[in-house]
């Protein structure tokens, strides 16, 4: 029953019959014999069926509500048990925004190191990604702004409160300035995250509430990208004080602060509702809670 509600969940998340037999290590016939074979235990019909898979059918998103916690109930176990014999071990995927990533490895480093068994994965997600991927058992965790957009029924862990600085090269005019504010930034060309970035919905927040009209030349998803805009010039962008830190100390660029923002933006670890978590899980938010007291 666990392997077919796997193999169900996997078809329900990729929507192809051949990519879910290949997540799932096995032939297409073998994960079509599985599916059926489950329809027929509950005696209902969960995918509708032409030449290709076009979805769930009413019955077909309910079982994958149950199956969805009955295998990460089973994961959980498995993982407790494992733990119990052998220590903590076991893999843990975390998404985090681009955003929080220069700052990941302060949360990270210490885990790791106080959990020599534990393989981590960091995969850099949008915010909506992540609540969607940890609801679907794609994510074991995440890290994304707590307090910006709605969360739904999850645990969340405050790490830290966002600032903002502008990012510029430092024979820009603007990099003589001991401190800046959002209106300072009308005309720059700046270069921002792409509107599915959270950051980039916060900001667009407060150019809006300063008055400030935007023309972008560029937008990426990827910070990396923007960083080496800047150095190549003319750009400009907007950036927190953890991505500041780990770029601005180098010659060729120069980071102002920002003041008259909004409220500021919590940033923090979100794990499922479910309980109990995995202890590789249980072990993460531990370090976080630490994390944030410090």
């Amino acid at each position: 029953m666990l392997d077919r509600l796997e193999m169900f969940i996997a078809l329900a998340q990729t929507r192809h019959f051949g990519r879910a037999a290949e997540r799932m290590g096995v032939t297409q016939p073998s994960l079509s014999a599985a599916i059926k074979a489950l329809e027929g235990e509950l005696g209902v019909q969960l995918v509708w069926r032409g030449s290709r898979f076009e979805g769930l059918t009413p019955e077909g998103a309910r079982v994958l509500d149950w199956a969805t916690r009955i295998v990460g109930d089973s994961r959980t176990l498995r993982e407790e048990m494992r733990a119990a014999r052998h220590g903590l071990s076991g893999n843990l995927r975390l998404g985090v925004v681009p955003t929080a990533l220069p700052m990941i490895a302060r949360l990270t480093a210490p885990y790791l190191r106080a959990n020599p068994n534990v393989h981590l994965e960091i995969l850099s997600r949008s915010s909506i990604e992540i609540l969607q991927q940890i609801d679907t058992l794609q994510l074991d965790a995440g890290v994304s702004y707590l307090d910006n957009e709605p969360l739904g029924r999850v645990v969340t862990v405050p790490l830290y409160t966002e600032r903002y600085l502008l990012l510029t090269r430092p024979d820009h005019p603007m990099a003589a300035r001991a401190q800046l504010t959002w209106t300072d930034l009308a005309g720059l060309p700046l270069c921002l995250l792409t509107p599915d970035m959270q950051n980039r919905r916060i900001i667009n927040s407060e150019l809006t509430r300063a008055g400030v009209e935007t023309s972008l030349q560029l937008e990426s998803n990827s910070i990396l990208t923007l960083i080496a805009h800047v150095q190549a010039g003319p750009w400009v962008s907007v950036v927190n004080a953890h991505t500041a830190d780990l770029f601005a100390s180098t010659p060729d660029l120069s980071a102002v602060p920002l003041s008259g923002e909004g409220e500021a933006k919590q940033v923090g670890l979100i794990a499922p509702w479910r309980e109990p978590h995995t202890p590789v899980l249980a072990a993460l938010l531990a370090e976080a809670r630490r994390f944030g007291r410090g």
